[in-house]
């Protein structure tokens, strides 16, 4: 089959390891890439190949382009997607998708007036063991949720500009909590009454403790840092007949199914450790080919519904995105 050709809207830490992943694959070919330092798109066209451009129309445009990938902070994705749209070309986009949910429902509106994909590069959406966590819950091998623990600390402080950068939609809401956020999300919907409290800090949220309260009364509990040294990840869904937990749920292939004290299974899916980037990249690919204007694996109705949620939360610890870039 003929390599699927992208155009790359940034050329950043995560672009460079995404692109690596696509061209050891042998499915995937990078024709044009777009970043604001002109320079840096050359040096990434140099490394991953196709040709870099000095305006995003024209990576966009470029000749072959099937699809653009939008990896840039935060701030710049409504911008890229809607110029990407306009020019007529599927988007994938990176999380968080847009700064708000008013920005998506504008993409939205957009993507079905062109009959054009849009889908949101979430990689919680195709990782196998996020897939088998919702199989494991949803064939009731836990029985009825009882709670569900998040943990996701880091220590991106100083690591990045554009993470503590309020200009750039810094900080943790939607660089890491959302994780947590969209994993609780795919798993039993919105919540029907959401508690948060954060540490607000030069214009960005250090941290925030969420609580989501679910109709039948479980609370999903979700706590987030980028101001964490210790680096602590885990999650914790109990049930009235056994638990899951992974130490990296994020990211990483690895869950357990515990029932009583002898009682496991454990899954750690077919491909490496670290969840690939080829999961989404493949079956994105496969959707454009074949005609398809939305993700059977994120609906874009879903995609809106974790922005309503982020946007709530942001209302909730009053935080504000009012100087960006």
């Amino acid at each position: 089959m003929e390599k699927f050709r992208w155009c790359f809207i940034g050329a950043g830490s995560l672009a460079n390891t995404v692109a690596s992943q696509l061209n050891k694959s042998k499915r995937h070919k990078i024709v044009s890439v777009y970043t604001r330092n002109y320079e840096k798109g050359k040096a990434f066209a140099e490394k991953h190949g196709g040709t870099a451009y000095d305006t995003p129309e024209k990576a966009i445009t470029a000749q072959g382009v099937e699809g653009v990938y939008i990896v840039t902070p935060h701030n710049a994705h409504f911008r890229y997607a809607e110029l990407s749209l306009n020019l007529g070309k599927p988007v994938f986009c990176e999380k968080a998708f847009t700064v708000t949910a008013e920005e998506t429902e504008k993409l939205i509106t957009l993507a079905h007036e062109k009959k054009l994909y849009l889908c949101e590069a979430m990689w919680t959406w195709f990782s196998p063991s996020a897939n088998m966590t919702k199989k494991w819950i949803d064939e009731g091998k836990i029985g009825r949720i009882s709670s569900a623990y998040f943990r996701y600390h880091s220590r991106t402080v100083g690591y990045k500009g554009r993470h503590t950068d309020p200009r750039r939609a810094g900080g943790a809401l939607l660089d890491i909590t959302i994780y947590p956020v969209t994993y609780a999300y795919r798993l039993w919907g919105k919540p029907d009454k959401i508690e948060a409290k954060a540490n607000i800090s030069g214009g960005i949220d250090l941290s925030e403790d969420i609580t989501f309260t679910y109709s039948d009364s479980f609370k999903v509990n979700i706590s987030a840092s980028i101001n964490d040294s210790r680096g602590l990840e885990e999650m914790s869904i109990k049930g009235e007949k056994g638990e899951i937990k992974a130490p990296f749920f994020h990211a990483m292939n690895g869950i357990t199914l515990k029932k009583g004290l002898f009682r496991k299974e454990r899954f750690k899916g077919d491909g490496p450790k670290i969840n690939s980037y080829l999961d989404e990249f493949d079956a994105v690919a496969a959707d454009i080919r074949s005609g398809k204007t939305e993700s059977d694996m994120v609906p874009l109705k879903a995609t809106l519904e974790v922005m309503e949620i982020l946007d709530e939360i942001r209302d909730i610890i009053g935080l504000s995105y009012d100087n960006l870039e």
